[in-house]
């Protein structure tokens, strides 16, 4: 187990957010983030960990943790974790599985873009489903490194854009508000040709594969989308922005629906597509 103690709230410096990254967080603390988690993707969180190759004793920074799907199996290892994420209202839920799992890790606010932390004071850096949402990839990725020692390792999971979530952004984005500038979309951290382009020559051994999640929890696609239109962030944030539109609500009802029938089987099973790719500091 590790031996880390958390620090109390009052006893560190919150990040001063700007108006975006304020409704980011917001985005993110709508619904419950924790059950789509919990009931849809928990097995992620292991196979990143496992690709990284986490070992005890290790510094391991998560980075955009939410409530923890990478930082406990990581944590469970013996490595002393620090789970960080922009929303901190996701982290009484992983306390809590923490808990259950009996181990101890830190859990702290940080913008993925612009991260607390020394240079180089993490042996790896992780992140499973998270940075890929931080708007600025080339900040983002300039952080993953920046805080990365050298020989360290980086271990990232995203969805890719030709995947079932990917493809649920690109159905989202007509009924979502226009991004802010400078912002680039979330799937692009499943292309490894543009991790590679961000994470350039500052790393080495770069792995990737593409894997599919098997996801059996819905037993239709109308179940799928009220779970999601209730549960998801990003999906909550599509249908507010439609708030007294009911035909436009009812066209992103519909469009959600045929998505999930496209990917669902006659068992209602669907496979949902991500990438794993690793990396070594330079």
């Amino acid at each position: 187990m590790s031996t880390l103690t958390e620090t109390a709230p009052d006893q560190r410096q919150a990040p001063v957010l700007d108006e975006l990254k304020q409704r980011h967080r917001a985005m993110w603390a709508s619904g419950d983030y924790p059950a789509v988690v919990h009931e849809v993707v928990a097995p992620l969180g292991p196979v990143l960990v496992h690709a990284a190759h986490v070992r005890r004793g290790e510094k391991v920074l998560d980075v955009a943790a939410g409530s923890g799907n990478a930082s406990i199996p990581a944590a469970a290892r013996g490595a002393d974790v620090i789970a960080s994420d922009l929303t901190p209202e996701l982290f009484d839920a992983g306390r809590q599985q923490a808990a259950l799992r009996g181990v101890d890790l830190l859990w702290e606010q940080a913008d993925a873009e612009a991260l607390p932390y020394a240079d180089q004071q993490f042996d790896t850096t992780l992140s499973c489903l998270g940075v890929m949402f931080a708007p600025h990839h080339e900040a983002a990725a300039d952080e993953l490194v920046r805080v990365t020692r050298q020989g360290g390792r980086i271990g990232l999971l995203s969805w890719t854009p030709q995947g079932f979530i990917g493809r649920m952004f690109a159905t989202m984005k007509p009924f979502m508000p226009a991004p802010p500038p400078g912002a680039q979309p979330p799937p692009l951290w499943g292309d490894p040709d543009h991790v590679a382009r961000l994470l350039g020559d500052r790393v080495t051994e770069v792995g990737w594969t593409r894997q599919t999640l098997r996801v059996d929890r819905f037993e239709s696609a109308q179940q799928f989308r009220e779970f999601f239109k209730a549960a998801y962030g990003p999906t909550i944030a599509a249908y507010r922005n439609l708030a007294g539109q009911p035909e436009r609500i009812a066209d992103l009802d519909l469009a959600l629906i045929d998505l999930a029938r496209e990917h669902m089987d006659h068992r209602g099973v669907m496979q949902w597509e991500y990438l794993l790719l690793t990396a070594r500091r330079a």
